[in-house]
């Protein structure tokens, strides 16, 4: 029996290791003074301050968290509008049409690009941030629906028909109702969408524009000629700013909950 309880835990063990093990690979060999990543040199910020000297990079890293931004906005806008539209309007062919609104996710990635690529040329656009923008936005609207739909269908109804009841209008009674109870749903799908844009490479070779780059792009361009250790070094300030972000996250929301308690015992 005592086997048994164990194996959840050594499991558990295999797959965080599996998870967390390249990781911490990348982030020891970030400060090797070895250039060859396969070779330990000894300890060294050597490739930290490259990094920092290295405006090409510093500026595809820009570019990629402007990119994510704007897109994950955009998507987070069209995407809540779509649901909550979805939610209120009855149609025969509903199923249909989600399928149509999910469509860009199950359509490989080589694909959309090619698309976008004919799209865009015969639209006369010119290639850059702008149509970088579209193309991310398009991709990233399925993820924001999704979850912002899934909300709404737990949601009970009779909330913003009670507000209604009371005189609220039907902008007040969404803002004040129904927003705050999907805003989780909306936060979520803006954080998937951003992932998914900043990491984007496929689809951003194809709509992107000879003066314009992304991080994924410039590290895939490097990869030719071999990526150095400055790569290394940016993943591992990435995955600390994210940690960063993350626990700060969960610290205003225990914050915010402890609040809420608060208040809910004292009335």
């Amino acid at each position: 029996m005592k086997n048994r309880t164990k194996l959840p835990n050594v499991y558990l063990g295999i797959i965080i290791a599996i998870m967390y093990l390249p990781i911490l690979i990348v982030i020891i060999y970030s400060f090797n003074t070895s250039r060859i990543s396969s070779i330990w040199g000894g300890f060294s910020l050597k490739w930290y301050v490259e990094l920092f000297r290295d405006q090409s990079i510093l500026e595809a890293l820009k570019n990629s968290i402007v990119l994510a931004t704007l897109s994950s906005l955009a998507a987070a806008f069209i995407g809540t509008i779509a649901a909550v539209g979805f939610t209120r309007v009855k149609l025969r062919s509903s199923g249909f049409v989600e399928y149509l609104s999910t469509l860009p996710i199950m359509i490989p990635e080589i694909i959309l690009g090619v698309v976008f690529l004919i799209y865009f040329s015969l639209l006369g656009l010119p290639f850059g941030m702008t149509t970088l923008i579209i193309a991310h936005t398009a991709f990233c609207i399925p993820y924001v629906f999704m979850l912002v739909k899934a909300r709404l269908a737990g949601m009970d109804k009779n909330l913003a028909e009670a507000a209604r009841d009371l005189g609220a209008s039907g902008p007040r009674a969404f803002l004040d109702i129904t927003f705050p109870l999907i805003l989780p749903a909306i936060a979520s799908g803006m954080l998937l969408a951003f992932a998914m844009s900043f990491d984007d490479v496929v689809i951003s070779i194809f709509v992107t524009g000879v003066n314009t780059n992304t991080l994924p792009i410039k590290i895939y361009t490097q990869l030719k000629t071999g990526v150095t250790p400055k790569i290394n070094a940016l993943c591992t300030l990435m995955f600390f700013v994210t940690v960063m972000l993350g626990l700060l996250f969960v610290f205003i929301t225990n914050i915010t909950n402890k609040r809420t308690t608060t208040k809910e015992s004292s009335q």
